[in-house]
């Protein structure tokens, strides 16, 4: 049976994404035995995210040649990717179990809760994706003016905003769903876009440089040599990450669009489980891909887990030196 997200109630009035969902006209028995596996998984990466971006925030506390506001976006987006892991990701499992057992009410109230909180912090990454991209072009189109212009009260500013913003397109939820939804497009839409166009620049930018770099004087050059593979670095780090978005994010932005135009089904049910799992697995990816692209975020992370392990090893080493000496 298929109940269409634009239709009304006999009330009339609207039903909300979990009423659709949580609902045994929909979950005719066909999704309850892979849900419980996807929610397992659920689980393990949630302890994975919380461990991983516990580490990027505390190498990123101790890496101070990052550029401040550089540095923030990244850390803004660890929190955000922390914060998936600590509460989304968990409440989205326990969702995904009262979904299986067939708890109607309890099944509708966690996915409310998860899904507000995901859709706050999938919009934060999104957000701070595409602020990172900006970041990068500013640094090359702006030069030596970069440091002045692109500051740490403006950047801190800038994710507050985002934070604003995200908190309140997801308070429209209970009010209209659709407006929630788009919203949503509306924003992966200028956010993807600003990314491209960012991007793009980039690399032309950078190709006309490397052209005309024999025929620069020094006095012109915008960017060191030594700078400009830094530069490099950074973007290819940036790029990665956006790459790791989308890779993980637009499965599940097509199987909203087709929910909601063609309506819920238990086999729609399973891929919006599936693909929002996916969304989640986004916040365990990127520390990995901060530690195999950011070389200076790397070597503080190799650092900062030998000193976890020093300090947890002492104790121990400690209660054996007493056992031999006794």
């Amino acid at each position: 049976m298929s109940t269409s997200f634009l239709n009304l109630t006999g009330d009339e009035q609207q039903k909300t994404l979990g009423q659709l969902i949580c609902s045994a006209a929909v979950t005719n028995g066909t999704v309850p035995a892979q849900v419980v596996y996807l929610a397992v998984i659920n689980i393990f990466l949630s302890i994975t995210a919380i461990l991983e971006n516990t580490l990027i925030l505390l190498a990123l506390h101790k890496e101070s040649s990052l550029h401040p506001p550089s540095k923030l976006l990244l850390r803004s987006l660890a929190i955000t990717d922390l914060c998936v892991g600590l509460i989304a990701q968990p409440v989205y499992a326990s969702y995904q179990i009262s979904l299986a057992q067939g708890h109607w009410s309890v099944c509708r109230f966690k996915f409310d809760i998860s899904f507000l909180a995901g859709y706050i912090l999938c919009s934060m990454s999104l957000w701070t994706i595409s602020a990172i991209s900006v970041d990068r072009l500013l640094a090359l189109s702006l030069g030596i003016r970069y440091r002045q212009v692109v500051t740490l009260k403006r950047a801190n500013i800038l994710v507050f905003s985002f934070w604003v913003v995200s908190l309140g397109a997801a308070g429209i939820y209970f009010w209209n769903y659709l407006l929630t939804t788009s919203y949503c497009y509306i924003l992966i839409s200028v956010c993807m876009g600003t990314s491209v166009v960012s991007y793009t620049k980039i690399f032309l930018v950078l190709r006309r440089q490397q052209t005309h770099v024999e025929n620069q004087s020094k006095e012109k050059q915008t960017i060191s040599p030594l700078n400009m593979a830094r530069y490099k670095k950074a973007v290819t780090s940036a790029l990665w990450l956006q790459a790791a978005l989308v890779i993980c994010y637009m499965p599940h932005g097509v199987v909203e669009a087709l929910l909601t135009f063609f309506g819920t089904t238990s086999y729609f049910v399973l891929a919006r489980n599936f693909t929002a799992s996916l969304v989640f697995t986004n916040s365990s990816l990127n520390p990995i891909l901060y530690c195999w692209k950011i070389k200076e975020v790397r070597q503080s992370v190799k650092g900062t887990v030998q000193q976890l392990y020093s300090l947890l090893r002492s104790p121990f080493s400690s209660r054996v030196e007493s056992t031999n000496s006794d």
